[in-house]
């Protein structure tokens, strides 16, 4: 079944404000399809879309989340753009990892069984500071949200999420760090 968005829906969907959706619109950048006086968009054409103009900007990125269905979104979601994704489910590996290795980015879990992703977090600051961490939670208000805040800057994906919203956050923080 097509699943078909508003202009509002899809500006909320891609996370920005129907203004731009406009001017997407105006250039001809973005797909839709005009009926009577309103803008429509497919789901997933949008998807497409939104794949196609990643393509450019390969990554390596690291995935730290103790839960296997995520580590797999992020996998294939990202490893389809042709990024090259490594995930592990613990801290203990995370970290290892960051020490052997450079990465472009990473997703880290605040919350997991082994090591935490603020004290994760701190040591990743200690070791390179300049390296871009996206902490996922599904507690974005949380007392561990706050400690992790107190270790410097950082990007916030909350959970649930999809496919576009890891698409979106790796672009948008890729062309931040470039």
């Amino acid at each position: 079944m097509v699943e078909v968005m508003t202009l509002q829906e899809v500006a909320d969907y891609l996370r920005v404000t129907p203004k731009t959706i406009s001017r997407l619109l105006k250039t001809g950048s973005i797909p839709a399809s005009r009926v009577g006086r309103q803008w429509r968009f497919d789901k997933t054409s949008i998807d497409e879309w939104l794949k196609r103009r990643s393509v450019g900007v390969k990554a390596r990125v690291l995935v730290v989340d103790d839960e296997e269905n995520v580590q797999l979104l992020f996998k294939e979601t990202l490893g389809e753009l042709g990024h090259e994704v490594i995930t592990v489910g613990s801290g203990v590996k995370g970290l290892e990892l960051v020490k052997q290795r450079d990465f472009d980015l990473v997703f880290l879990d605040i919350k997991m069984p082994d090591m935490d992703g603020v004290e994760m977090f701190r040591q990743i600051k200690k070791l390179k500071p300049n390296l871009t961490v996206i902490i996922i939670t599904g507690y974005p208000d949380s007392e561990m949200m706050a400690r992790a805040l107190a270790q410097g800057p950082f990007g916030v994906m909350s959970k649930p999420f999809g496919e576009s919203d890891i698409i979106n956050a790796t672009n948008n923080f890729l062309r931040l760090s470039v």
